[in-house]
């Protein structure tokens, strides 16, 4: 399984005390336009963009860092509780729709039951399983797959049957949530758990107006019979009720009374929610462009020795009369090149072999699991070429970045990871680098999926004096690999003397498509 981002993740699973929807409904992926859209998209063109392989998000996400490299903005949380079929998914989703921010995850505590014994499992056959006690619920698992999805790292979210009672062997991968919207039944109950709810709303319907949405519900979507549904509700829910969730009340901040109809409550909870999110949105690119560079070039870089060689290749795809069909060429031989230098960094140790003669030969290997390229749409894509001519087997990843044309801040867009991707080491390639925000939100986001800092490498053709200095002040373990190193950058932040504009060159598109954050059009559709 990959980890892909930039989508509003719902994961829920069919449960006996849930809300009103069906596991189908609840189980679902889409994308959430922004009200104030920072980009030229109008608000009645999609969200997105579909290829074969890819889905592209129109709504980026922006930095949740600072200048530092480091996590300086958490996800806003908001918990919702209230009865079973209260209406606290409807409530969810009507805040979502009406939110109209990208990237929310709306995540449900249905997700985190226990996993059933055989003796437990026989009981929830007979309907004598209490499903709705908050000891049927993993607390120490929630609290810390929230903890970790507050703080923007990358999370996996159980997938639990409530026909077996048992997890699904593949958990969903979920990433990148500027809001995550918090629902179940026992969402109050802990008090780890209450601690990580920036805002509390309480569904509040008639006990009348749930015990109907039940028996809807659970004798049309469940196959259950009326007997069981109404002995379930007797033992087992309405006791719950009155017991673990009505005394909750009074640790909300808000109370939805008639749950998802009540739009004027919402229309109040997602003016406070806007009003939290203005209060701490983040300046990167800027205050990285009006850093002094005083400091020498540091230690973690490794430029391409300059030989007459990769001085020619330089001259010709520099030339702004070089053809397209040559500056293809010619950067095609740079890129093998910088591939080739920077495979040298990666660890290796001393192997003996036997030759065809019969002799022992004392050579290297590589030192570690596996080797991952990760490529920054839509130029960084133009060297994967080079990576797996020289590294069999090599996986590939993409981060699609651009840059909001209101704020200037980079934006996340697009995010697709292989599995397990902690333990390699990664090259992460990209075509240019001027102020360097796009390659610190690229690394930053290798961060939040685990991977260890001094096993990324950032590979790039050019590089600006500020952007090595950014990237290596940010994260002083990264190795920076480029070909050359250009001294300034002009007042569109374009890298001087410079390139040009690499993905205009190399793929032939028009300079007035929109730009990307090192000053490139993106064309992700031609990729």
């Amino acid at each position: 399984m990959e980890t892909e981002c930039g989508k509003k993740m719902s994961s829920r699973s069919d449960s006996g005390s849930g809300g009103e929807d069906s596991p189908d409904q609840r189980l679902q992926a889409a994308a959430v336009p922004r009200r104030k859209s920072a980009t030229s998209q109008s608000k009645t063109e999609p969200p997105l963009l579909r290829t074969g392989t890819r889905t592209i998000y129109t709504a980026g996400r922006p930095p949740w860092y600072d200048q530092h490299g480091a996590q300086s903005k958490e996800a806003f949380v908001i918990g919702l509780c209230g009865g079973s079929a209260s209406g606290k998914t409807t409530v969810a989703n009507n805040i979502i729709e009406a939110l109209d921010v990208p990237w929310v995850v709306l995540l449900s505590m249905d997700s985190f039951y226990k996993v059933l014994c055989e003796e437990d499992q026989a009981l929830a056959a007979s309907h004598d399983y209490n499903f709705d006690h908050p000891g049927a619920f993993d607390f120490e698992l929630l609290v810390a797959t929230l903890r970790k999805l507050k703080k923007g790292k990358s999370v996996k979210i159980p997938v639990y049957d409530f026909t077996t009672h048992k997890r699904h062997k593949d958990w969903k991968h979920v990433y990148g949530a500027s809001v995550v919207i918090f629902e179940g039944i026992m969402s109050f109950a802990d008090k780890d758990l209450l601690q990580l709810l920036d805002m509390k709303i309480f569904v509040d319907t008639d006990s009348d107006i749930r015990l109907v949405r039940r028996l809807r519900r659970d004798i049309t979507e469940r196959g259950r019979d009326i007997e069981g549904v109404i002995k379930q509700y007797n033992k087992f829910v309405k006791p719950a009720f009155d017991q673990f969730i009505e005394p909750s009340m009074r640790l909300a901040d808000i109370v939805v009374p008639r749950g998802g109809g009540n739009m004027v409550a919402i229309d109040l909870i997602v003016q406070h929610v806007h009003s939290q999110m203005e209060e701490r949105e983040l300046s990167v690119r800027a205050v990285l462009a009006s850093a002094p560079q005083t400091d020498p070039l540091p230690r973690t870089l490794s430029v391409l020795e300059s030989t007459p060689q990769v001085r020619g290749l330089h001259t010709i795809i520099r030339d702004k009369e070089t053809s397209r069909d040559e500056f293809i060429f010619y950067s095609k031989r740079l890129m093998r090149l910088l591939i080739e230098h920077a495979l040298t960094f990666l660890p290796s140790q001393p192997c003996t072999i036997q030759t065809p003669q019969g002799q022992e030969y004392e050579g290297r290997s590589y030192k570690g699991k596996g080797i991952t390229g990760v490529s920054i749409l839509r130029a960084g894509e133009t060297m994967e070429p080079a990576l797996r001519a020289v590294c069999k087997d090599v996986r590939i990843g993409k981060i699609l970045i651009q840059t909001n044309l209101d704020s200037g801040e980079p934006e996340l867009h697009y995010l697709r990871l292989p599995k397990d991707i902690s333990e390699d080491h990664v090259i992460l390639m990209d075509s240019t680098v001027s102020t360097g925000a796009a390659a610190m939100m690229a690394v930053r986001v290798l961060l939040d999926h685990e991977v260890c800092e001094e096993q990324i490498m950032l590979v790039s053709l050019l590089m600006a004096e500020l952007g090595v200095h950014s990237v290596a002040y940010a994260f002083p373990r990264v190795k920076i690999i480029t070909t050359a190193v250009d001294k300034g950058l002009n007042h569109l932040l374009h890298v001087i003397p410079g390139i040009g504009d690499f993905g205009d060159r190399y793929f032939g598109t028009d300079q007035s498509d929109q730009c990307s954050e090192e000053g490139e059009p993106v064309q992700p559709m031609s990729c």
